[in-house]
């Protein structure tokens, strides 16, 4: 008996051990497109490109162009092959900043 009790402690201390680290790391994750999020806000004003993103804004074949490629991504639990490549893509990158900028 006291070998499954030992046992059953043990099992729940390793699953919320597990459940707290994959928390954790979806917290990163959500922490590192939040980063990236922030700076593409702020860089997107910078007086260098403001010029250029304001005729990007205007050019009405890139916007349709650009809403086409968005209408491929999904925020739906199941995704796709694109929609998981795109994540780890903005994941790596939003990570990247965040470690330039910390």
């Amino acid at each position: 008996m006291r070998k499954i009790l030992c046992c059953v402690i043990f099992m729940s201390i390793f699953l919320l051990n597990n459940e707290a680290s994959a928390q954790f790391s979806a917290q990163k994750d959500a922490q590192y497109i939040a980063t990236l999020k922030a700076v593409v806000n702020y860089k997107i004003n910078d007086e260098e490109i403001i010029k250029d993103i304001e005729s990007l804004r205007q050019n009405k074949s890139f916007n349709q162009k650009l809403q086409r490629m968005l209408n491929k991504l999904q925020n739906t639990r199941t995704k796709n092959n694109t929609n998981t490549k795109v994540q780890q893509i903005l994941e790596q990158a939003g990570q990247e900043i965040y470690r330039l900028l910390d």
